[in-house]
């Protein structure tokens, strides 16, 4: 519980947000098992509730999800080391039970809800062509001026949603997600652990190629960079060092 819940003078509403994960998937590309990103879930998390919002946990297909192992910050690769909140995280058990059986994005009632933020990690990017309750959602919030959110690997959900009159929702619109430069970055990574024949890519598609190709205007702040853009009631989030960015723009959008 933050101080801002214990709070008598806190607003008797309080703002409500549904994050998205992914469900747990097999790369097409590597054979790999892939999930959702841990930081990605729980900075925006932890955003949310310090300002006094409610937050729920919801997936496309429901159940348990798994995250890419990289972002666990006790994972033996050391990457993630350094993401305190994230270990805070899978050390409260009432919090890290919130992805042990998610709800279904079918089973979200927009009405209680203020805002959506889809997370990333590498399992958006085989599976959410699939997932079309969380594209018909998406794009129903937005239509209905609520704040919608993506980020990172997320931000795939962008190149599937349409709006009612049938153009792509990104049309036009200034965005960012996982960028060329950190792809090539990540490809060229695996490579030299020998994990990756040459040529090879880990992703099927990229992000900035294909939403350029849909009308975007995809912009980005460079390589591992904390970074996060607004255009109107859709907010797009980098990568995965940007899920403080994401919330903070959320937060800015909606008020405290």
């Amino acid at each position: 519980m933050s101080l801002r819940d214990s709070n008598p003078t806190r607003r008797s509403k309080p703002k409500r947000v549904a994050i998205v994960v992914a469900n747990p998937a097999t790369s097409s590309t590597t054979g790999w098992p892939v999930g959702f990103w841990w930081s990605e879930l729980t900075h925006p998390y932890y955003a949310f509730r310090e300002v006094g919002y409610e937050v729920e946990v919801f997936s496309p297909f429901g159940g348990k999800c798994v995250a890419d192992g990289m972002s666990d910050p006790r994972d033996a690769s050391g990457y993630s080391a350094s993401d305190l909140i994230s270990m805070g995280f899978l050390h409260t058990p009432s919090l890290a039970a919130l992805v042990e059986e998610t709800k279904p994005v079918a089973d979200l009632d927009l009405a209680r809800f203020d805002a959506i933020v889809v997370a990333g990690g590498q399992a958006p990017m085989f599976t959410f062509h699939e997932a079309t309750a969380l594209q018909k959602t998406f794009v129903a919030a937005y239509e209905a001026g609520k704040v919608v959110a993506a980020l990172c690997h997320g931000v795939a959900l962008l190149r599937y949603t349409k709006l009612s009159s049938g153009e792509p929702l990104v049309r036009g619109k200034t965005v960012t997600g996982f960028a060329n430069v950190e792809e090539d970055f990540a490809d060229e990574a695996v490579r030299a652990m020998g994990a990756l024949p040459a040529n090879a890519r880990l992703m099927p598609w990229r992000i900035e190629d294909e939403l350029e190709k849909l009308g975007a205007n995809f912009v980005q702040a460079g390589l591992w960079r904390g970074f996060a853009v607004r255009d109107g009631n859709l907010i797009t989030g980098q990568q995965n060092f940007s899920g403080a960015e994401t919330a903070e723009l959320v937060i800015e959008t909606l008020g405290r």
